[in-house]
């Protein structure tokens, strides 16, 4: 059996008694006026006939694909899932529709990315959390970068050193005199905010550095980070700098039979819905990502080109794992 050829717009033009000319006109709401009794019969015919038009020829007709490209370093992690489906959900809102991609963290799946999104002619591109410096001199699509700055786009990022200021500031406020650090890395060598955070709040308060160890921004990177901070004799606190590494830290204290927060207090940076679900839930630095998703597609959509670099404020919430109760 033959499947059936798609309705064209010439098969609702016949059935409507018009031109195709008109059908289009009814279809993109001009250029042309049409007289109401014939927009019906044009309309009827649509529905009867069950005429879908091709959204992307028409796009292209109006100068825009109304598509946003968005390239993420890790879709399997929690925040780039939340942001993903926050900027998602703004662009459908305005009319618009989102093809993400997957980076692996590789600069050069990244490249080919951002090349293959920009020749499917995307009406924006949204880089989040970079693993490069991109070379964006052959494009005219707009770009929004988060949580890290890129030349010649904007960057919308938040407090990141403020933020794990505060948290590690909070762990002071219950007595600690000695907080380890979790640090993450990953291949960019981008520079740790949320080191410089922990620093400053242990510098103000007149505290050595606690004991720092590295690791990958995943549940095994911190993991591993957090045996080495128990064979070195484990912190009264630690800060670790993703929910993920955080979660590792967890299992890793829990392994070696120390309590959470009685023998070590645990904050970290994010705020995912991983953390609220953790055991103990963690006390977090919370990223604002729908604000900045909110303001990255309405930036796209309005065509605000200007290039600079805005910073958002975090929120601290507070749960277990620091020694606070839940709330």
């Amino acid at each position: 059996m033959s499947k059936a050829s798609p309705v064209t717009r010439n098969d609702v033009a016949e059935y409507a008694g018009v031109s195709s000319a008109v059908v289009s006109y009814v279809v993109n709401n001009g250029p042309r006026r049409v007289a109401p009794q014939t927009r019906e019969r044009v309309l009827e015919a649509i529905r009867v006939l069950g005429y879908r038009p091709n959204a992307t020829a028409r796009a292209l007709r109006m100068g825009s694909t109304q598509t946003f490209g968005l390239i993420v370093p890790d879709s399997g992690n929690p925040l780039y899932a939340e942001l993903a489906r926050a900027i998602e959900k703004e662009a459908s809102a305005r009319g618009y529709v989102v093809l993400q991609t997957n980076a692996d963290g590789r600069p050069a799946i990244e490249r080919t990315k951002i090349a293959e999104l920009v020749a499917r002619r995307v009406s924006g591109l949204i880089l989040a959390t970079p693993t490069e410096e991109p070379d964006l001199s052959d494009s005219d699509v707009p770009v929004i970068a988060l949580n890290r700055p890129v030349t010649g786009a904007t960057t919308l990022c938040p407090e990141y050193r403020i933020g794990a200021r505060t948290g590690v500031e909070h762990l002071i406020g219950h007595g600690h005199e000695q907080i380890g650090l979790v640090m993450g890395v990953d291949r960019s060598g981008w520079s740790p905010e949320r080191e410089l955070g922990w620093r400053d709040a242990l510098t103000a308060a007149g505290l050595p550095e606690g004991p720092v160890a590295w690791g990958h921004f995943t549940r095994q990177g911190g993991y591993e980070a957090a045996q080495q901070l128990i064979e070195q004799g484990p912190p009264p606190a630690i800060f670790a700098s993703s929910d993920l590494q955080a979660v590792g830290v967890l299992r890793a204290l829990h392994e070696a039979g120390l309590d959470v927060p009685g023998d070590v207090a645990v904050l970290s940076f994010d705020g995912t819905a991983e953390s609220e679900f953790s055991w103990p839930p963690l006390s977090v630095v919370r990223q604002p990502l729908e604000r900045m998703a909110r303001d990255a597609v309405a930036r796209l959509v309005d065509g605000e080109t200007a290039i600079e670099q805005l910073t958002y404020p975090t929120e601290l919430i507070l749960r277990r794992s620091c020694g606070c109760a839940q709330a």
